[in-house]
């Protein structure tokens, strides 16, 4: 192998290089904007699930299901 075939090895070996760590630079940017998303819609998940437990376990409600069960 030839100097002119060592360094086209080590040209291509080190754009190949930065072009991962590129990708990889991009790819955590982009799944720390999607985690926050997803926190977001969790907890307003929670929070309807709060209200929604509160209507169900309210006895009002429980009374108007067994009236309308008769």
């Amino acid at each position: 192998m030839g100097p002119f075939e060592i360094a086209a090895i080590a040209i291509i070996g080190g754009l190949a290089y930065s072009a991962y760590e590129t990708h990889m630079k991009t790819k955590s940017k982009a799944g720390k904007g999607e985690l926050e998303a997803l926190q977001t819609e969790i907890n307003r998940l929670k929070e309807r699930v709060v209200t929604l437990e509160s209507i169900v376990t309210d006895k009002s409600y429980q009374l108007k299901d067994q009236i309308n069960k008769l």
